[in-house]
Order: C-alpha cells, then structure tokens, then sequence
C-alpha cells in the first residue's frame, strides 16, 4: 500500500491538505454556475438553515477523510444585511488518520439574499502544519483583503470555496445544454482562480440517500504527478430542489480518489422531489 498511499497523500497535500474535500464539494456545485447574468439565482435558496450534509472521501476502498458541513443560523451583520453562517469541519480516519492526522475548520458568512460571501476563516491543523486565515470580501470594489495581502478580483461575484458550494446550489439552469461550460472565480491559497466545467447530461445512480436522478458535470483538470494523462473528474447533483451534490470520483495515477455523500438531514425540500 505504500507507493499508493504516497500518492494520495500527495493528492491531498497538493490542494492544502484536506482542502482537497472543499474542491470536490465545490466542483460538484459550481457545475452549475455561469455567469450570474446568464444563469441567475432561483427565487428562493435551495437551502436552509438547519442543513446538515456528512461526506466520506475513499481511496480505493478505504476512507480516507470525512467532512460535515452545516447551515447556521448568524447574529453577525455585514454592511447591515443579515447573514447565514456556513461551517465544514474535516478530518483524515482510519490509516490515513494515522500517517497524517488532520483538524480542519472552515466558516463563511454570506448574504441571505445574494448568497455572496461577506467575510471566510479557516483554521488548518495538518500534521505539525497550522494556518489561521482571513478574508473579507468586497463584491462591489472587485477586492478580498486577506492576511497576506489585498487581491483583485475580475467580477463582482468571487467566492470562497464554501460558499460557492452554496450559491451554486441555488441557480436558475434551467436552460443548460450538454456540453455547455461555465466559468466561476474563487479565492483559495493567496489567490484568485477560475474553473470551467463541462455538462455532461444526467443519470440515475445509487447512493445512500437511495436511487437517485442526478445531473453529471466534468471540472477541467491538470495532468502531472496525480492525474493521469486522460484523467477526468465527474461529479453528481440531485436534479431536485436541494441541488445536493452526492458523489465525486476521478482516477490518478496509483488507483481512484470518490467522494460519497453518508447522510443529509434538515434538507429544504424532499430528496429527489
């Protein structure tokens, strides 16, 4: 297991550690997302408070991390607008919990209207590796200001991982096509990035939650030390009103990184409906 275990603990080292679950997470939502102009919000938030959605991140057959993520309620206000406040908490089980323990906590408090993140936190225990980060983000200036500087961003929507994971979630699509490709700018790691990815169509598959129609969406990934040449990673959305993301997979070089979602409770509208 050695040369395999390597590998993967490269994978995860590669995206900060256990940020390796929120790219996932968000992937998995921003499949849904153009540009706001082109695919705005729905009427209502395919959320709501009190939401709770466990996940378990699989090498192979081992479970290698679990994430939970959670929708707060908040009494915290910014520029005088109320907010909801987002909260994963992740960590490494089994024998990876052994080789590399991690401790990962992340919050973002967002809009409850626009859904945008105001301001995100992050406190990183990853082996003998700590980091505590800050960002405040102004939409309208097209700014974040972090701990380790201030960064441009080239739209009035730029996001951290959690919330994007959100927002995207709550997107009008009604009008997406197969093979359509969408773009959306977040801030991780000391800056700002983009993702496209491709709609692939829609299938049925098995998950705990049950049997379940999903839209199917491929993030662009990079060949190298990780990925195959041909890898592609594919990711599951409920095509219901909770838009939850159920599953991720994609191969590497030594076996096959999943993500699968364990239970969701506090859901806004019945699984699948």
């Amino acid at each position: 297991m050695g040369k395999s275990l390597d590998c993967f603990l490269f994978y995860m080292t590669k995206h900060t550690q256990m940020k390796a679950i929120l790219l996932f997470l968000t992937c998995s939502a921003i499949g849904l997302m153009s540009f706001a102009q082109e695919l705005p919000l729905k009427k209502e938030p395919a959320f709501q408070e009190g939401e709770v959605l466990t996940y378990k991140l699989k090498y192979g057959f081992l479970t290698a991390a679990e994430a939970t993520i959670k929708v707060l309620g908040s009494d915290l206000k910014f520029d005088n607008k109320p907010t909801y406040r987002l909260v994963v908490d992740a960590q490494t089980s089994g024998t990876f919990d052994i080789f590399y323990k991690i401790r990962d906590h992340y919050d973002s408090y967002i809009d409850r209207t626009e859904l945008t993140p105001y301001f995100y936190q992050e406190n990183i225990r990853e082996a003998s590796y700590r980091r505590q980060d800050k960002a405040r983000f102004h939409q309208d200036a097209k700014k974040v200001v972090a701990n380790r500087g201030t960064f441009n961003t080239p739209t009035t929507q730029t996001f951290d991982l959690v919330s994007a994971y959100y927002f995207a979630r709550s997107l009008d699509i009604s009008k997406l096509k197969i093979n359509d490709k969408f773009k959306l700018n977040y801030f991780l790691g000391d800056e700002i990035s983009s993702l496209e990815i491709q709609f692939v169509g829609r299938e049925t598959i098995k998950t705990k939650l049950g049997t379940l129609k999903c839209l199917k969406f491929s993030p662009s990934i990079a060949p190298g030390r990780v990925f195959k040449k041909d890898s592609r990673l594919y990711l599951w959305i409920t095509d219901d009103g909770n838009r939850v993301p159920v599953k991720a997979e994609v191969e590497i070089l030594v076996g096959s990184v999943t993500l699968e979602i364990k239970s969701a409770d506090g859901l806004k509208y019945p699984i699948g409906k």
